[in-house]
C-alpha cells in the first residue's frame, strides 16, 4: 500500500474512530442524567447529534474507501474497510430508521414499551469500534 494512501486512511479512521467514541460512547448516556433534560429533550438533541455524526462517518467512510481502493491495498484491509463501511451502511439503512420511527412516536407523546432498538444501535456501535480499531492498526502497519 502507497504512504500517503495508508496515511490518510489511517488518520481518517482514527478520527473517525474517535468520534464515535466521544458521541456514542460518552456525550449520549451523559446527556440523559443532565439536570433537568427529559426524555423529549434527551430524544431531540440526540438525533441532532446522531444526524451530523452519521452524516460526517459517510464522508470519512468514503475517504477511507478512496484512500484504500486507490493505494494498492493488501486483501485484509480491504476487508477491513468493507467491513467497518457494511456495519456503517447497515446502522445507517436498518437500524437508525427504526429509532427515528419510534422516536417520532415518544415526542408525539405516546407511550411505548421499552424498545430494544437501542441495543442494535449500540452493538454496531461496538463492533464498528473494532472495526475501526483493528483497521486502523493495520494502516499503521503499511
Amino acid at each position: 500500500m502507497n504512504t500517503t494512501s495508508a496515511a490518510t486512511a489511517g488518520a481518517v479512521t482514527f478520527l473517525w474512530l474517535g468520534m464515535v467514541l466521544a458521541i456514542s460512547f460518552l456525550e449520549a448516556p451523559l446527556k440523559f442524567r443532565a439536570p433537568g433534560v427529559t426524555i423529549s429533550i434527551g430524544l431531540g438533541i440526540g438525533r441532532m447529534v446522531f444526524r451530523a455524526l452519521n452524516l460526517v462517518e459517510s464522508v470519512l467512510a468514503a475517504v477511507v474507501v478512496a484512500a484504500v481502493a486507490v493505494g494498492g491495498s493488501p486483501a485484509g484491509v480491504v476487508v477491513l474497510t468493507v467491513v467497518t463501511a457494511v456495519l456503517l451502511a447497515v446502522q445507517l439503512g436498518a437500524v437508525r430508521p427504526r429509532l427515528n420511527r419510534r422516536s417520532d412516536r415518544v415526542l408525539a407523546g405516546e407511550d411505548l414499551p421499552r424498545s430494544h432498538g437501542h441495543v442494535y444501535y449500540v452493538a454496531f456501535e461496538i463492533a464498528k469500534v473494532i472495526a475501526l480499531t483493528v483497521l486502523g492498526i493495520s494502516l499503521l502497519a503499511r
